[in-house]
Parts: structure tokens; C-alpha cells; sequence
């Protein structure tokens, strides 16, 4: 189709002529090029200095595969370019001419769906320039909207090569190019050479300037000041971010040696790709299969150079030396959403090995390429294949940016939301009908408490004495007559009325009128009990908030010491509490889990997320749980969600990730782990705690904090080894044992943190190196995730090596922190070893306080009150042990020989 190039554009002047008269009107017109054909010349305009130069001038050209193509367009500028007629001279045949100033028109909108482009440029070399006007246009939009979602826009930018070999240097002169190429699909049945052979020489001293601009693909054809492609720059990254060869803390010292004082070549070059649907499926298809994509580097001779060699030399002499290669993992592209790869990647050698692994050499078709070289052809054997490259560590900043994205994001935020609620089942839509009668029957409740405060006063009055039955009988018939002849007693019928209906038909399912009294009056007083205790599961709420995390705290320690009744009863009172608390239904499915029963706790995790969709954690298990039934689909989505919800989460994505990893898809597991390394980058950086240093054997703080520095940095560079196994380092994820439920996945424990230690502590059967991990996860207190657990777990060993001073101090510190049964009862027990008999028995009466059904705490209190002389009080004491069945035979025969040295003889006591 036709394409206006140019239509009513002018420029205010003044304009410096080359005559340098000043005022004096001067002869110029604009030429108009594209690809390196004059599209057209503006008619001569004479117009003085000072006033504005108005050409009104149009043209145009055809877009076609035949003609300039859609790939033309993506990487060469419309030019413009001022000239001025200079006057005839005496005997001159032609006039002379002049460039005052060159513009270019980047025609890239017109890829993206535009159908005019309407802007402001620079005019080079000119001075003082106050504005230009330039409008392109087309009849119609180059591509369907079918077309604009199918094809892509590739660009690849090369920009700097570091470290390139000393044989390198300025005194070849021009009779050397340094050029890099690779070659790129653009259709289905068509390869693109991208070749960037404006390479510039230099030598080190300093850094590169960011930002600096990109240049055009076709530099040499533009002014100087015109090589810049508008508003596109290269910027400055952190090596953190980067992809590449030379992110890990081993490759800084060397990259910035390099970038800043070796030798280097620059092209900072940017080539724009028009790929179509055939090209960008033939591309993500070689990058699944190859992952790597070779881009060659090479020093070769110039044009006129070449020229000369082909009368000099054979075909088999010809050679490129120094030709090398670098790969470039385009893996990432395939990630969802990723648009970008960008870094630094070390340059090989090109041996026949290294092109084992190359998809095309581009080197064959470069060499045919220059045009001055007549009947040559180019073989590999000819290379001179130096190890030069590999020796000095030359690396290339390569980066490699598509419009869209090859994957997208499977699902958006409100898809995953939907897909969520879709896959919870039916009758939990029950749980919420509950909630509703719940929230009713605690705002009648607070009514009703409002109404009896204002009739006889505050109903918690300290020091006050409670109330004979006879006055709360008659306070009760006085507040229910207020009640109804104030009529709230029928508006609080009419509040509750509606949530009692969703119960009928939600939870009892029931939605038909009873033909049968009988059915319906069994149907009336199933619905009344169950009502009752609701209302009252709704009334215990009040206070509750100062218990439940007791409650949670003692089930915790009773599933510690696989107490897994007791457990439950706690997280049953949980519930029974409030049963609309997400956490709470979590908890109790971490607890079913750890039985193996994975129904229940397939059950309580949904019941979780059907509250609250944004409980991240519940929605973690629910992708377990999915994945371990063969449910991969909805394990996706799980975790997916998760992501969405919380995308700073490390744990989700080292979920994600370990999924993936299971399911052999190795390229999404490399992007949900670089995401849960880049996520825990930015953690360890904001946490205040993160530089603390620790000293380790016989080194001084500092050399121990910069090692852990270094394996810290190393862990994260690599989430996934060579190998395919996983490193996960750093997170928080062995505390929250979730990496218990991918026993396929392989971890590589190379380097561990605090929460590391505790795991590993946990599967240790020698307790001398469960005590080491962990006294040294109690050294990073400020990063430990649960120290009570580590203060009962160290203060145990503690007590079975019988070091009660160290178990005295460790129970003491969790008493402070965390107090519960447990603490206290360790902490009596250190004491009674210790003989310091009146703290052992003020922590076991704290500890009995706590939990009143503990054994070992009512056999302790024996022992004391035995030792004490107070014979009944410690047969009381040894009844009560023996009442909840008490478990720990050392302890019970300790009593027996103790009561026997005492001169106990009861028989009542043994």
C-alpha cells in the first residue's frame, strides 16, 4: 500500500548558511530517502535567514512483500536532509550543494497499529532550531487486529564487547570492521541475518556513560548527529537483575576491572525485527528446544580490504581471526509475561565443538555478504581458532526485548479469582450462611447489652459482688417486657429472620414446604438445636480475642510433642469460637496433615479460602494438596492465584517453582525461582538485620559475615544448577514445612540459613549436632521465624545431657518470650536437677496453672513436695500423674525409690 512519507512540514530558522552572510535569503530544498533510495526532492525554496521555511511537500512509497517490507520498517528511518544550492561560480557547470542539517522519522508507531504519525524532530546540525513539523501517514492500518496480536516486535541490542584481545588495537586502522551477527526467523519459511558491523575500537580508562543512546542499524548511511535512534537509550542495570553468564559475587571484581579499564568495542546498536505469527512460533519453538542462541563475534577485514584479498588469495585463505561466540539463554522469554533477556555472556571460541551447539553459523553468509568480494566463498575450516577469547574472559553486554510477551500470563487476577471460587465445592456456600446467623445473632447480642446498660447500669463493675438468682430473674423479665413493648424484641426477630432462611435452604437444604407435620416437626427441633448452638458458638466470641492465641500457642506445642488429641481438642475450641477465622481452619488443616489425613485436609484449607480468597498460605496447601491427588491443573491455578495475590512472596514462587519442577517443565521453574530470588534480593536488602555479622570457628566477625555474604550471593545466582537440582537457600520455607509435600523434588542443601539450621536440627539423630544448628539459630534471633519451638527443642537436649544450667537459662529466656506449660514445666524441671526446689516449684505451679492435665507436670510437683517432706500433697500430686495417664516410666520409678528413701509406707502410695 502506499505510505506518505512526507506532508507540510517546515522549520523556524535562523539557519548559519555555509556562506555565513548573514540575513542574506539563501537557495535549499529537502531530499527525501528511505533504505537508501531518494524518495523525492522539495521544490528550491529562497528564503531568508530569519523567516520560516514552509516546503509543503509531499511523497510517498509502496509497502509490500515485493517492495519495502514490514521488517523495513521496523529498522530503517525515513531521512531528510537539508541542502543548500550554493551560487554558480564563473565557468562552473554545476551547482554546488551543501548539507545544512539531516532529520530522521522513525516509522515503528506504524507497526504498532497507527495509522498517522504527527511529531516534533531534531534537525542535526543546526543551531537554534524553535520547531519542526512532520506528519506520515497511510490509508489504512499496515496490519488486521488480527494480525497486531500474532505477530511480535523483536529487537535486539548489542552494545558493548569488554576484555576483546590485546592483538585488538587502533593501529590496523580502518582495514579492520568488528562485527556481531546472528540470525532470526521473521517468518515461518524466511532467516534474517542481523549484522551489526559498526564496531568501534577503544581503549579502557572509564566506564561507559549511561544513559546513552542507541544507534541505528544503518549508522553509516546517516550524519553523525543523526545516528541515534529518538528516545531509545541503553540504561544502567544492577548485576542482581541482569541475565547472562556474570551474575554471581565471583564476577564482580573481574566485570568491573573490565568495564572500566580494558580494552573494549562498542556498537551500542540497536536492530528492530518485524516477526509475523509463522516467525514467532518458528522462534519460541527453537528457543523451547535449544534454549541457547548463538551470536557470532568476529574481527574481519573492510570492505575495500576484502577487495583486495580476492586477488591475493585463495578461497581456503580466506580467514576470519579471532571469530568467536557467545550464547544467550532465551529461555526467559518463554516465561509468562517476560519481555526482556539482558546481560553479559562470556565469548567462546569457535571450535567445531562449540558449533555442536550453534543453530546456523552466520559467518559463511557475512563473508558473501560484502559486496566487493567477487566469486569467494567462506569455509569454517578456515577459521583461526584461537583460544584468545576464553583466556581473557571477553564478554558481551547483549539484550534481546520483544512488544509482547510469547507467553502471557495464563490467568489475570480476576480469571484466577473466578477459576478459584469454581474449583471450591458447592456446599461450603453453607459456611457462609453460618457466618451471616453468627454476625446477626453478635449484633442482637450487643443491642440487648446496650438496652440493659442503659435500664440498670454497667454490667462489669470491679470489686462488685455478683448478682442473688432472685434479682437476675427479675432484671430479666424487666429488660425482655422493655423488649417487646418497645417492639426491638420484633425487630430483632425480623434482623435474624433472613439468616435463618439461607440456613434452611444453604445448609439444611431444604426448599420445598413439608407435606408431613411429623418430617417437619423433627425438621424444627434438628433446626432449633442446631441454631442454639450457633448462637452460642456466636456468644463465646466475646473475650475471645485475649484467648485464641493461647489456644493456637498450646495446640502448637502439643503437636511439638505429637500430643495429637490434645492438639485437636485445641483447635476444635478454635473453631467452636470462631469459625469464620481463616487461620483458624488453616491450622487445623496443617494439623490433619500431619496425620496423613488428606481429605480433611483437602477440607479445611478450601473452607479457608472460601472465607478469605487472598489467604495466601490456605491457598499454598490447597496447590499441595491438588498436586499430590494428580489434580496438576488445579494445583496451577492454586498457585498461580497465590502469586497474584502476594507477588513479593518467596515461599509461593519456591512453590511454584518446586511444581513445575515436578511436572519437568524446567523453563517455568527457572522463572518462578529467578522470581523468588529477585523477590528475596529485595527482602535481604530492606531487613535491617541483613549485614549482621557472626563470628564462625576462629575468624573475626568481619572475614565471617563477608564469607556468609559471598555464599549468601552465590546461592542466589543459581536457583537451579546445571545438574536440575534445586537450591533453595534463604527462604522461609522449611519453616513453614511445606517443602515436606514435593519428597520427589531433590534439595541441595549446599549453603542454609537460621531457618535451614532448625530443619536440619529436626532430622538429626545425634543430638550434638541438632544442639549446634540450633545454638547457631538462636545467634540470628532477629531472622529465626519460631524460636519458642528452638528454646523447648535445645532446652531438651539440654536436659538429656544434663547441662541444667544451659536447659535453666534456654527455659528461662522462652518463659519471658512465650510462656505456656511447656516452658515452665522445662524450666521446674532444670531447677529440680539443679536442687533449687522453691523455683522448681513456682515454675511447675505456673506450668500446672497453664494446663492442669499435664502428667509429667503433676509428677514433678510429687517429687518436689516429696523431697519437701509434704506427704499428702504428693500422693495428691502422683494421683492426679497417674489420672491422665502418665506416660514417662523413668519419672514414675524415680517417685517409687524417692518415696522410698523418705519412709513413705502408705499404701495408697506406691
Amino acid at each position: 500500500m502506499p505510505l506518505r512519507s512526507i506532508k507540510d512540514f517546515g522549520w523556524l530558522v535562523p539557519i548559519t548558511t555555509t556562506r555565513g552572510i548573514k540575513n542574506e535569503p539563501f537557495l535549499n530544498f529537502v531530499r527525501v530517502e528511505f533504505n537508501g533510495i531518494v524518495l523525492g526532492d522539495s521544490h528550491k525554496l529562497e528564503v531568508p535567514v530569519d523567516e520560516c521555511m514552509n516546503y509543503n511537500f509531499t511523497c510517498s512509497f509502496e509497502c509490500s512483500d515485493v517492495g519495502y517490507t514490514l521488517d523495513d520498517l521496523a529498522h530503517k528511518p525515513i531521512i531528510l536532509t537539508v541542502i543548500e544550492v550554493l551560487p554558480k561560480e564563473k565557468k562552473q557547470k554545476e551547482e554546488k550543494t551543501s548539507v545544512l542539517g539531516q532529520a530522521i522519522v522513525d516509522l515503528l508507531p506504524l507497526l504498532r497499529g497507527k495509522t498517522y504519525i504527527f511529531t516534533d524532530f531534531l534537525l542535526t546540525s543546526i543551531r537554534n532550531l524553535s520547531q519542526r513539523l512532520l506528519t506520515v501517514s497511510v490509508p489504512e492500518p499496515l496490519l488486521s487486529d488480527s494480525q497486531l496480536s500474532e505477530s511480535n516486535l523483536l529487537a535486539v541490542t548489542v552494545e558493548t564487547a569488554y576484555s576483546v584481545p590485546d592483538v585488538w588495537n587502533l593501529a590496523l586502522g580502518p582495514s579492520c570492521s568488528y562485527v556481531a551477527a546472528l540470525q532470526v526467523p521473521l517468518t515461518a519459511e524466511k532467516e534474517q541475518i542481523l549484522l551489526f558491523s559498526n564496531g568501534v575500537l577503544k581503549m579502557g580508562g572509564e566506564r561507559e556513560p549511561v544513559p546513552r543512546p542507541k544507534k541505528w542499524p544503518i549508522s553509516p548511511l546517516l550524519a553523525p548527529d543523526a545516528q541515534f535512534i529518538p528516545g531509545n537509550c541503553i540504561e544502567g542495570e544492577l548485576t542482581d537483575l541482569e541475565d547472562g553468564d556474570l551474575t554471581s559475587i565471583e564476577d564482580q571484581e573481574f566485570r568491573a576491572e573490565a568495564e572500566c579499564n580494558r580494552k573494549r568495542v562498542s556498537w551500542d546498536t540497536e536492530r528492530r525485527c518485524f516477526v509475523d505469527a509463522g516467525g514467532a512460533a518458528c522462534l519460541t519453538r527453537r528457543i523451547a528446544e535449544c534454549r541457547l542462541w548463538p551470536v557470532e563475534v568476529m574481527r574481519s577485514p573492510q570492505a575495500g580490504a576484502a577487495k583486495v584479498a580476492v586477488g591475493k588469495a585463495t578461497e581456503d585463505e580466506i580467514q576470519l581471526p579471532f571469530h568467536g561466540v557467545a550464547y544467550v539463554d532465551l529461555a526467559p522469554l518463554l516465561y509468562p509475561g517476560a519481555k526482556c533477556v539482558r546481560g553479559a555472556y562470556v565469548k567462546h571460541s569457535c571450535t567445531h565443538n562449540t558449533y555442536a551447539y550453534c543453530i546456523y553459523s552466520v559467518s559463511h553468509t557475512y563473508m558473501l555478504s560484502l559486496t566487493y568480494i567477487v566469486n569467494c566463498s567462506f569455509s569454517p575450516l578456515s577459521l583461526f581458532l584461537s583460544q584468545t577469547h576464553t583466556v581473557m574472559h571477553t564478554m558481551i553486554m547483549f539484550s534481546f526485548y520483544i512488544h509482547n510477551p510469547f507467553v502471557y500470563f495464563a490467568l489475570l487476577w480476576l480469571e484466577t479469582e473466578l477459576l478459584v471460587a469454581s474449583l471450591i465445592t458447592s456446599e461450603m456456600i453453607a459456611v457462609q450462611a453460618v457466618q451471616d446467623y453468627q454476625a446477626q445473632i453478635a449484633s442482637v447480642g450487643a443491642q440487648v447489652l446496650e438496652q440493659y446498660q442503659q435500664m440498670f447500669g454497667d454490667l462489669f463493675v470491679p470489686g462488685a459482688k455478683p448478682l442473688d438468682s432472685a434479682t437476675e430473674e427479675q432484671r430479666k423479665r424487666q429488660l425482655l417486657g422493655e423488649l417487646n413493648y418497645s417492639g426491638k424484641y420484633f425487630a430483632f426477630k425480623e434482623q435474624i429472620k433472613y439468616s435463618v432462611v439461607r440456613i434452611v435452604r444453604e445448609k439444611m437444604l431444604r426448599t420445598e414446604a413439608f407435606t408431613d407435620a411429623e418430617q417437619l416437626q423433627v425438621f424444627l427441633s434438628q433446626l432449633y438445636v442446631f441454631l442454639v448452638d450457633e448462637m452460642h458458638a456466636a456468644l463465646n466470641k466475646v473475650g475471645y480475642a485475649q484467648t485464641k492465641h493461647q489456644l493456637r500457642h498450646f495446640a502448637k506445642e502439643a503437636l511439638l510433642n505429637e500430643e495429637y488429641q490434645l492438639a485437636a481438642q485445641y483447635y476444635q475450641e478454635q473453631l467452636a469460637r470462631d469459625r469464620s477465622n481463616p487461620s483458624h481452619w488453616f491450622d487445623y488443616g496443617v494439623f490433619y496433615m500431619l496425620t496423613a489425613d488428606y481429605l480433611k485436609a483437602e477440607e479445611c484449607f478450601q473452607l479457608a479460602v472460601f472465607i478469605k480468597q487472598v489467604n495466601v498460605p490456605s491457598l499454598l496447601m490447597c496447590g499441595i494438596l491438588s498436586e499430590m491427588s494428580g489434580r496438576y491443573e488445579d494445583a496451577e491455578t492454586f498457585f498461580e492465584r497465590a502469586t497474584c495475590i502476594e507477588p513479593s512472596c518467596v515461599v509461593a514462587w519456591t512453590l511454584f517453582g518446586l511444581f513445575y519442577l515436578a511436572q519437568e517443565n524446567l523453563i517455568r521453574a527457572e522463572m518462578a525461582f529467578g522470581e523468588a530470588t529477585k523477590q528475596l534480593r529485595t527482602a535481604v536488602v530492606c531487613s535491617p538485620g541483613c549485614r549482621q555479622e557472626t563470628v564462625y570457628d576462629n575468624q573475626t566477625p568481619t572475614e565471617g559475615g563477608r564469607q556468609e555474604e559471598v555464599k549468601f550471593r552465590q546461592s542466589l545466582a543459581n536457583p537451579v544448577d546445571k545438574h536440575g537440582e534445586l537450591l533453595i537457600s534463604h527462604t522461609k520455607l522449611v519453616s513453614h514445612a511445606f517443602a515436606f509435600f514435593f519428597p520427589h523434588v531433590k534439595l541441595n542443601n549446599r549453603t542454609y540459613t537460621p531457618h535451614h539450621s532448625w530443619c536440619f536440627a529436626k532430622t538429626f539423630y545425634d543430638y550434638n549436632q541438632a544442639q549446634k544448628c540450633y545454638e547457631r539459630t538462636l545467634d540470628f534471633v532477629t531472622d529465626a521465624s519460631d524460636t519458642h519451638t528452638v528454646y523447648l527443642r535445645l532446652g531438651s537436649i539440654y536436659l538429656q545431657s544434663r547441662e541444667y544450667e544451659k536447659a535453666k537459662t534456654t527455659y528461662l529466656r522462652a518463659c519471658r518470650s512465650t510462656p505456656s506449660c511447656l516452658t515452665w514445666l522445662g524450666l521446674g524441671i532444670a531447677c529440680y536437677r539443679l536442687g533449687e526446689l522453691t523455683e522448681a516449684e513456682d515454675a511447675l505451679s505456673e506450668a500446672n496453672t497453664l494446663n492442669n492435665r499435664n502428667p509429667k507436670v503433676w509428677g514433678y510437683l510429687a517429687l518436689v513436695c516429696l523431697q519437701t517432706g509434704r506427704k499428702l500433697e504428693a500422693e495428691q500430686s502422683y494421683k492426679y500423674a497417674l489420672k491422665f495417664s502418665f506416660p514417662d516410666e523413668p519419672l514414675l520409678q524415680e517417685i517409687r525409690e524417692l518415696q522410698d528413701r523418705v519412709g513413705f509406707g502408705n499404701p495408697s502410695f506406691p
